[in-house]
Formats: structure tokens, C-alpha cells, sequence
């Protein structure tokens, strides 16, 4: 079904795959008639070209990109614009399109997410952007209805910024990213490892493309296969895939952790941008004859099961028939995983799930950029037609990911096939997503065609005592469950029909409703400001030596960024910095916002000239400790602060708020054994804060101990990649070592500076 090379591969004609060894060059010889070099042949993917078209650097192993357009929604472009705003924004430099579809139901904290939105609009007046209004379109269906191009590369302020199925390499980064794209500056990184995901045969009748996409994930993720590298599909598989299809794939491959990903494109995707009008952008994309790639996913299509992801995580992958043959091992396992996930704040259990040996579900939900494609909803409403979600708890809400779907739905009489069941259409809208919209009730069981089942994505509480949980399955099957009254079923099971429908895209809606600047700005408009819209805190530069206190320690191997700052009904707080960060880490470590705030008390002393030591005595016997061993320490060459430690950080969202929320708190550091994504190191260094890394073992430091960094300064001065610190302990301090893996000399300043809005300001 899924199979991972060992070692690099060559792509020859798109269709012969040889393994890298002694004798490739001489097997290359035969099949094409000419030698070429590894290195050659690494320029042949389709990945190179686009990377070097997009490169200002002159260097493709050091990369400086500029990308083509931009886009974020109203979670994050308050931040991202007031950031730039700090820094002397004056006009946006490159298409930026603004979406509303996180905070659309303005149900939460009086007028502050309406405020937010107004926001928006008034600075793509002001600044020459777009703004899309609430419930017209999620960001990503817009951005592939409307932005996307082939050998274009877009940046969105989103996890899931993915359109590589329609030739375009899309990367979701925190907001500081953006903000960089806006100054003028690049996304600078090292040339990105290319693996190929061979695809063959066709996927057999009621598999969908989340079937697809959880079995790649479930192969590749815990062994790390395609992490912070570029995932290109190519093979004879693809040809039979239709657009929809690709791009329920690929929007999925965010939960890899790779940095990007990329298709071959051919007729189907040039069909695509004729029926959205946009033919113009269609470029046909293919590696060159011979094309060498640093890995190898073979995925045999027609062997992919109907899938599902049971709880916490989309890489927890079974087939839908090894659930239903063995239940209770399976329930087993999960409960297992959520005593770490959940750290046993709340009793969990799914046994009750089980009735008559069959699995109960509660809730099913097809929604936002991976599951509310118009196909996805098509098959739904096709296996749904003449059924009955019945009467009792069960219930079904279907999303469509634009207008433009929704009206599709309508005219071919899907919507109605899907309303009649007793089923909820509503409006496009990504708050399933992520736990701002049908959270189901405490202990319930919800399957969803959505992109994450993280611990209390859901939007459940566990400092309220409530725990509900999400697997993530394709359309199909959560119609085939919804059709059998919420009792689990894969669509394989289905016997009817499962129509074709023609798309036809209605331009007219974006046209009555969406602000286009076409990229001329109004400096005469007044920016709409909500009182909730806070400017970013003053923060400062980074000191010459760091004393810093250990206020959270986590030892889960993998913490998300839903974990560090939460979703939900927090994401109203997202334009107030101050505001927000009285969340981080309240559903994992409670403590953290108290603790932190404690030690920032000492930085917020000496800021205003007095002793650090009036507001936290216990540095009197602190700096005694640190001056044994360093006299020349003082109060006035010290900065006071928090840093977290975790085992592997940063795995999920995009949203800078999980690094910036400890910034604003008075932290200066993570620590960890590595991190889960590129781009949560980079919010750490966006925010001025130190990345860094230690060995694994026994760790020489505890939760709650004070950290000494001597000549932190200088070491990044320096671009040390080691630097020695220091545990304070009561007999004296125990030296051990921080790595910090290459920065650039950009990145350097940021941290010198103290933050990318110091870097920047005018």
C-alpha cells in the first residue's frame, strides 16, 4: 500500500524509478543513452525550478525567496499588519488577500471579532489588498479558486497553505514570515530536500482523498520521512486522479511536516483553471528526463483502504475494517496514548462506544479546506440520498468551502439530497476545525473530513472537567456512518451510485461581495481600530547575560501549538497580545501564565531602575550563586525571564501566537530535543526568542530551577553554535550544554534586537 525508500531514488521519463547506488549511473545509461551527475539530476525535479525562479539569493543552497502573493485570515493578519504597521508599512508589496473564515460567527467577546474584521477591510483599502467577507470562502478554497498559479509560490499565515495539486508551492508560516514579505525582506532557507511520492493504479470505489492522504501520513510521520522537506507527486497514478481529488491530498500533506509540496501537473489541472477563468495560470509542470530525489513514497492507489486517524493524532492511522474487526485493541491503544496526551486531568475512555460489537459514533462533520470540496460533498450527498441520520444523538453538519460550492450544491440538488436526511448544510466557515464551532458533548466520539484531531481541537475543556475526542475519516465514509445512524462504516460498503458532476464556478459571487483593490492603495483611508486591537508591548533587545526560570517542563514526545496557546474561543483574543497570552498553556500546564508573569516581575524591576531581587527575593541567593563563579555579574548586565522546556515542540498550526505568547510573558528560550516544524523555530526567532537544543537524557536542570546563560550576547554575535549554561542548584551551578543549529546572519539580528519589530522599526 504505502513504501518508503531507504535511500534516494532517479526518476526516469516520470515513470522508472532507480535506486541510488554503485550501479545507478550505469542503469541511467542504459534506459536513457546519457550519464548525468546526482547533482544534475537534483536540478531536474520540479521543485528546483521553482525554488530557483523564486530565489534572490544567487545561491541555491542558501535560499532568499520571494514570493509571489500572500494570504492569512482573521486569526492572524490583525497581528501580521499591526507587526508591519510597527515597522513602516506603506503599501502592500505583492497581492495580499485577507479571508475571514476563523472568527465568522462573531459569537464570542461582544464586538471584537467584527472589529477584527473591519480592520481588515479598511487596510486592504488603505494598503491596496483583498478582503474576503465572512462566510464567503475558508482562506485555501479561496486561494485556490482565485490566487493560485502554476510555478507560482504563495505564503499564507496557515498551516494548511497547500495548492501544490494545481502547480503551485504553497507554505503555511507564522505571521513574522509574512511580515518580512511585506518589507521587502526574503523567507530565507536552506535548499529543502525533494522526495517523490510515486503514485499508482486508481483508488478503488468510496475511497476518498482523506483515505489517501491518512495512509501516506500514518507511513511517513512518526519516522519523520518527509519533515521540513518538499513532498512532489508525480507517477501514472496522478493522471487518474480529478483536480478535487489531488487537492484533498495535498492539502493533507501539512500534517507530514514537510515543508511544501508539488504536483505534476497535465489536463485535468489545466480544466481546473478554465472552468474558474483563469487559464492564463495553468503551466504544465513535470521533472526533467532524469530527476534525482532524496526519498521515495510509493503509494499503490488501488490498495488504499477507506482510512481513519482515531485520536490524538493524524498519524494514529488504522483502516475503518481494523477498527470494526478489533475494537477494543484498538480502544486500548488510544486510551494508552491519551494518559500522555491528557496527562490524566480527566477520566477518558471510548469502551462505551462499543454496542452489539459494533462502534458508535456521535457526531460527523465535513467541513473547511480539506473536506468541504464540492466532490467530497457530492459522494456524501450521493451514498446520504433517500437515508435518515435518524432521531437520537447522531448528527451531521456539512460545510461547503466557498459560496461558490454552495451555490453548485443548490443547482444540481446535492444541498437538498443532503438536507433531506435530517443532515445541517451551513456556510463556509473553518470553526470545526478548530474548536469554534459543533463541539460535540462531553465524552462523545466525532468523526470529521476536517485536517486535525489534536487533544481539545475539538474546542472541549480539560480545566472544566470535559473531554470529547476526534477521528479523522474521509466524506464518504462519514456519509456511509451517517446513512447507518452514526454505527461506523466505510464507504466501500456503499452499493449505489456514485455520480460524476460537472463543476461550474459562478464568478459572479466573489464579484458582488469581495473587495479587490487590484493593488492600488488609499493612504487617505483610516485604519477601523476595535478596542480589543492592541499594539505589540514594548520588548527589548537581548541583554548581555540571561538568568532564566524553568516554568514549564513537558515530556510528551510531541507538543502541539494547540497546546501552547489553545484554540477555540481564545482565537477572539488573537489581535489583543496581552490578552491572549493569559491563555498559553492552559490546557497542558496551567501554572505556566502565573509562573512566567512571577519572573517577568524581576526584568519589569530593573526596566523601571530597581533591584530585581524587591519583587522575587529569592535572586538575593540566586546572583550570590551565579557570582561565586562570575563576579563581573551584575543586576545591570543581566535580563530576567522564563523558557520553557519540551521534548519536540511545535507540531500543527502555523500561528505565531505560540511563540509570541511566551514573548510577551517574558520569555526568552525554548529548549528541546528537536522541533516539530520549521516554522515554529522560526516564530521563536521572530520573536526574539533562543531556539535551543540539548542531547537526549536525563536532563541536567528541573521544572522550576533558575537557568545562567553567561556572554549570551556575544555567543550570538559570534554565531556560536554551542553555547555553556549553567543549572543554579543550592551547592553551586552545574554546567551543561545548549546547541543552536545554524541561523543566518538575519536571523541573528532578530535575536540581538530582540525581536523581528525591532529589527524593523523606522
Amino acid at each position: 500500500m504505502i513504501r518508503l525508500s531507504d535511500g534516494g531514488v532517479y526518476l526516469i521519463k516520470g515513470s522508472r524509478i532507480v535506486e541510488d547506488s554503485p550501479r545507478a549511473a550505469e542503469e541511467i545509461q542504459s534506459l536513457t543513452g546519457k550519464s548525468i551527475t546526482k547533482e544534475e539530476a537534483a536540478k531536474e525535479t520540479i521543485s528546483y525550478g521553482i525554488l530557483e525562479r523564486h530565489n534572490t539569493s544567487g545561491d541555491m543552497k542558501k535560499l532568499k525567496i520571494r514570493f509571489d502573493k500572500l494570504t492569512s485570515h482573521d486569526i492572524t493578519f490583525v497581528g501580521i499588519i499591526q507587526t508591519a504597521r510597527a515597522s513602516g508599512l506603506e503599501k502592500f508589496p505583492m497581492p495580499y488577500v485577507l479571508t475571514n473564515c476563523h472568527n465568522s460567527l462573531c459569537a464570542v467577546g461582544g464586538t471584537i471579532n467584527e472589529d477584527d474584521h473591519m480592520f481588515g477591510l479598511s487596510c486592504a483599502r488603505k494598503y491596496g489588498g483583498v478582503y474576503v467577507p465572512p462566510h464567503q470562502a475558508v482562506i485555501h478554497q479561496y486561494a485556490r479558486e482565485m490566487l493560485a498559479g502554476g510555478g507560482r509560490m504563495i505564503l499564507g499565515s496557515d498551516s494548511h497553505t497547500r495548492y501544490g495539486a494545481l502547480g503551485t508551492m504553497a507554505m503555511g508560516e507564522g505571521g513574522p514570515e509574512l511580515v518580512k514579505q511585506l518589507l521587502n525582506q526574503t523567507y530565507d532557507i536552506s535548499m529543502p530536500g525533494v522526495v517523490a511520492v510515486y503514485l499508482t493504479g486508481e483508488p478503488r470505489r468510496g475511497v476518498g482523498p482523506q483515505d489517501v492522504a491518512l495512509a501516506i501520513i500514518g507511513a511517513v510521520f512518526e519516522r519523520g520521512y518527509v519533515n521540513n522537506k518538499v513532498m512532489e507527486f508525480v507517477g501514472p497514478g496522478v493522471q487518474g486522479l480529478s483536480a478535487d481529488f489531488r487537492i484533498g491530498i495535498d492539502v493533507m500533506t501539512t500534517e507530514t511536516t514537510c515543508l511544501s509540496s508539488v504536483w505534476t501537473t497535465d489536463d485535468t489541472i489545466r480544466e481546473f483553471y478554465e472552468i474558474h477563468g483563469r487559464t492564463e495560470e495553468y503551466a504544465e509542470l513535470a521533472p526533467g528526463a532524469v530527476a534525482y530525489y532524496d526519498g521515495l513514497v510509493t503509494v499503490e492507489l488501488d490498495k488504499i483502504e477507506p482510512m481513519i486517524a482515531m485520536p490524538f493524532h493524524p498519524s494514529n492511522t488504522y483502516t475503518i475494517d481494523e477498527v470494526r474487526r478489533n475494537p477494543m485493541d484498538v480502544i486500548a491503544d488510544v486510551e494508552k496514548r491519551a494518559q500522555v496526551s491528557l496527562g490524566g486531568a480527566v477520566e477518558y475512555s471510548l469502551k462505551d462506544k462499543i454496542k452489539d460489537g459494533k462502534f458508535l459514533v456521535d457526531q460527523g462533520i465535513i467541513a473547511g479546506c480539506a473536506g468541504g470540496g464540492f466532490e467530497n460533498i457530492c459522494a456524501a450527498a450521493d451514498i446520504l440520498q433517500g437515508a435518515s441520520i435518524g432521531t437520537g444523538g447522531f448528527t451531521l453538519s456539512v460545510y461547503p468551502a466557498s459560496m461558490p460550492i454552495y451555490m453548485e450544491l443548490i443547482q444540481n440538488g446535492c444541498a437538498a439530497a443532503i438536507l433531506e436526511t435530517g443532515a445541517v448544510l451551513k456556510t463556509a466557515f473553518c470553526g470545526p476545525c478548530f474548536g469554534a464551532g459543533d463541539t460535540p458533548a462531553n465524552q462523545a466520539f466525532s468523526i470529521r473530513h476536517s485536517t486535525r484531531n489534536f487533544p481539545n481541537r475539538e474546542g472541549s475543556k480539560l480545566q472544566s472537567g470535559q473531554i470529547s475526542s476526534v477521528a479523522l475519516m474521509d466524506a464518504r465514509s462519514i456519509a456511509a456512518t451517517a446513512a447507518n445512524q452514526g454505527v461506523l462504516t466505510p464507504a466501500t460498503e456503499f452499493d449505489g451510485t456514485l455520480k460524476r458532476y460537472a463543476y461550474h464556478f459562478d464568478a459572479n459571487i466573489y464579484k458582488n461581495r469581495v473587495f479587490d483593490s487590484k493593488g492600488q492603495a488609499d493612504p487617505s483611508v483610516e485604519i477601523q481600530l476595535g478596542p480589543n486591537i492592541k499594539d505589540w508591548p514594548e520588548m527589548a533587545a537581548l541583554p548581555e547575560n540571561l538568568l532564566l526560570q524553568v516554568v514549564a517542563e513537558i515530556h510528551d514526545p510531541v507538543t502541539t501549538t494547540d497546546e501552547l496557546i489553545p484554540s477555540g474561543e481564545t482565537s477572539s483574543y488573537r489581535s489583543n497580545p496581552l490578552g491572549l497570552a493569559e491563555f498559553t498553556l492552559s490546557r497542558k500546564v496551567p501554572e505556566y501564565v502565573g509562573r512566567a508573569k512571577d519572573i517577568q516581575l524581576a526584568q519589569k524591576a530593573l526596566t523601571e531602575g530597581r533591584c530585581p531581587a524587591e519583587e522575587k527575593p529569592e535572586l538575593l541567593e540566586i546572583m550570590k550563586a551565579v557570582q561565586g563563579q562570575f563576579p563581573e555579574t551584575a543586576y545591570q548586565n543581566m535580563g530576567f525571564g522564563s523558557v520553557i522546556f519540551a521534548v519536540k515542540p511545535g507540531d500543527g498550526s502555523a500561528r505565531e501566537q505560540a511563540a509570541s505568547c511566551q514573548k510577551v510573558l517574558g520569555g526568552w528560550a525554548n529548549i528541546a530535543h528537536e522541533y516539530a516544524t520549521k516554522r515554529y523555530r522560526s516564530n521563536l526567532i521572530n520573536w526574539g526568542m533562543l531556539p535551543f537544543l540539548i542531547d537526549r537524557g536525563e536532563l541536567p536542570f528541573a521544572n522550576l530551577d533558575y537557568l545562567f546563560l553567561p556572554g549570551i550576547r556575544k555567543a550570538i554575535e559570534e554565531a556560536a553554535s554551542e553555547v555553556t549554561a549553567y543549572a543554579v542548584k543550592k551547592d553551586g551551578l552545574e554546567a551543561f550544554t545548549l546547541r543552536l543549529s545554524e541561523m543566518t546572519e538575519e536571523e541573528r539580528q532578530i535575536i540581538l534586537k530582540g525581536c523581528l519589530i525591532n529589527y524593523n522599526r523606522v
